[in-house]
């Protein structure tokens, strides 16, 4: 079969032929629908290096965003459909600790004695014409479209695990909420704020096309640059934002969102792009808190499934076929897509 295969250390991924996978005991084996690309992809095979802080060595299949078909079950499966459609959560853990326990193979205790972190971090992930996958991490979509949903395992899951811990901060009427980098997680942040909570929504970013999108949604934009701390502290009467989420995570990001917070609120930094921020008792607003996240828990990915179904958040996408998965991956590095390019392997 046909894959997408991170081979060598800063060198970008080819398309090549890999054997078809088997599934084990416990395992399934998948007819790939779709496979999003990620940012974390190209910071796999371009930015880090063997031995650096996050680096996972290679080879193997990329996609850590994936939907699919049933298609074959291991020994001792059960509880699953034949044919029918799923969602991949992506992390795997150890699945005997505390953490795994909680569905939250993110933060499993183990990580480190395991070969790999999860699909297409490690282990083969869904640039593929077909994935192997544990059944505990399969969500069932229904009737849903699965090519569609395929981003909604990371573009969404991600941030709606950082929304669901701070709700407690976007309860009650008056409440602001802060977007900075309008990306695919960040668009599909908007989304689900405005499902969630009753929060005024305040989105920013550069790129104008971005923020007409955001505000189509029913968010209020904020252009990046001079003066917009001021104009995101005026639209919440001077007070600050209760909940803010940086997906870029650069130092000016975290800055600018750090600048524009309340008095006990949270601020949440969701993007990795390796920025810092300096604490300080007088400059910091009494009682917030600054916090990170990864990814989210099985239980997260089930009910962002139920929001999609219902109809609540529709992930934008760009698809593209086999033959044209490594333009979708140079595409990304280059900053031209509008949505989320999503490989469709069995398209023609």
């Amino acid at each position: 079969m046909r894959a997408v295969v991170f081979e060598k250390w800063q060198t970008f991924p080819s398309l090549t032929e890999v054997e078809k996978p088997k599934p084990g005991p416990g395992e399934v084996l998948l007819k790939v629908a779709g496979a999003g690309a990620c940012h974390s992809d190209v910071a796999l095979y371009k930015d880090f290096a063997e031995g650096a802080p996050g680096s996972i060595p290679p080879a193997f299949v990329l996609g850590h965003e994936n939907s699919g078909w049933v298609e074959e079950l291991g020994e001792g499966v059960s509880g699953v459909e034949i044919g029918g459609a799923y969602l991949v959560y992506g992390p795997v853990g150890c699945g005997h600790c505390k953490a795994c326990s909680r569905g939250q193979d993110t933060y499993c205790e183990n990580a480190a004695e395991m070969p790999y972190l999860g699909m297409g971090l490690g282990r083969d992930g869904g640039m593929a014409e077909y994935l192997v996958v544990p059944v505990r991490n399969l969500v069932p979509l229904g009737d849903a479209d699965p090519v569609a949903a395929a981003p909604l395992s990371d573009a969404a899951l991600t941030p709606y695990h950082a929304i669901k811990n701070s709700l407690p901060n976007l309860a009650g009427g008056g409440k602001f909420a802060l977007v900075i980098g309008l990306g695919g997680l960040g668009q599909m942040a908007v989304q689900i704020l405005k499902a969630l909570t009753g929060a005024t929504v305040i989105a920013t970013d550069m790129k104008e096309e971005a923020m007409q999108k955001a505000e189509a949604a029913g968010a209020i934009v904020v252009p990046g640059g001079e003066g917009q701390v001021e104009r995101i502290r005026e639209i919440t009467g001077g007070r600050g934002v209760d909940a803010a989420f940086d997906f870029v995570g650069v130092g000016p990001t975290i800055k600018t969102a750090a600048a524009s917070m309340a008095p006990q609120s949270r601020f949440t930094v969701v993007g990795i792009a390796g920025g810092s921020y300096e604490w300080s008792f007088f400059t910091t607003p009494y009682e917030s808190t600054i916090t990170n996240t990864y990814w989210g828990t099985i239980e997260d990915l089930h009910e962002v499934v139920a929001m999609y179904r219902a109809g609540q958040i529709k992930p934008e996408v760009e698809l593209y076929s086999m033959d044209n998965a490594l333009e979708a991956y140079r595409k990304l590095e280059a900053g031209e897509l509008s949505g989320r390019a999503v490989v469709v392997p069995h398209m023609k």
